[in-house]
């Protein structure tokens, strides 16, 4: 299950998501997001964080987030839900004019990692 963001700038549009990420002003600053060491993306909130991760890929018109698991672990439904849910949400709520549509697969997709 990846989650899909049309767009004619898919690099822009993921230099904003860090910029906002990594910003240390409130306003406009994305709270619900962190973005390790590694490259990878977690949830915040403590229930949810570490629990998978978005591995992002900038392709022709589209920015992708592969959905990776946790080392020996893996992923279950709700958790796929959160993530992809959440992920939309946030680039409505702070990029809507910077894409067309964003959507998220029912199923794994190419470059998924979701089970040991």
């Amino acid at each position: 299950m990846a989650a899909y963001f049309k767009t004619s700038k898919a690099t822009e549009l993921l230099k904003k998501f860090d910029a906002r990420i990594a910003q240390t002003e409130q306003k406009g600053k994305i709270t619900t997001w962190v973005k390790r060491n590694d490259g990878y993306y977690t949830h915040k909130a403590a229930d949810w964080a570490n629990k998978a991760f978005f591995k992002a890929v900038v392709e022709d018109e589209q920015l992708r987030f592969n959905i990776i698991r946790p080392k020996d672990k893996n992923i279950e439904v709700e958790v796929y839900g959160y993530y992809h849910g959440h992920l939309i949400e946030t680039f409505l709520n702070h990029f809507d004019k910077d894409f067309t549509w964003g959507y998220a697969s029912a199923l794994p997709s190419s470059g998924d990692d979701v089970s040991a």
